[in-house]
């Protein structure tokens, strides 16, 4: 598969056009040669490499940490402990979001299991998420 347009590259990644262009804007896709129609002619490499990076955004690795792995990557003989502690490191930041929103789901269901019925002015809904509260509803 080679001399993909831009946007058949962006359809067989199911990235957007305007992202592919920000991709190569910030470094993480080189810029592509112009056919003789200006158009962007993009490679198989091209494919592989924003299907890494696809891939890598969908599991939420930082554009940082997608840079630092796609150089690491480009020396196949290299020790890959670098890459590994990235990945070790996001797993520990995805732990810590999921322990915050477990939190935030009880404090939010113990509000809803709060609530009465009844009227606006009786709500402890409002009430819990009034100036001043705290959930404890």
């Amino acid at each position: 598969m080679s001399d993909l347009k831009i946007g058949d590259l962006a359809r067989a990644t199911g990235t957007g056009v305007e992202t592919v262009r920000w991709y190569e804007k910030v470094g993480l896709l080189a810029r592509p040669p112009r056919t003789a129609s200006n158009y962007r002619s993009y490679g198989h490499s091209d494919l592989m490499r924003l299907s890494f990076i696809r891939r890598a955004r969908d599991l939420g690795f930082s554009i940082d940490q997608i840079r630092t792995m796609l150089d690491l990557s480009d020396d196949r003989g290299r020790d890959c402990a670098t890459i590994d502690t990235i990945a070790s490191e996001h797993l520990t930041e995805i732990d810590r979001k999921i322990a915050d929103l477990t939190a935030l789901r009880g404090e939010l269901a113990n509000m809803v299991v709060s609530c009465r019925g009844g009227s606006v002015a009786d709500c402890r809904i409002l009430e819990a998420l009034a100036p001043g509260q705290r959930s404890s509803a």
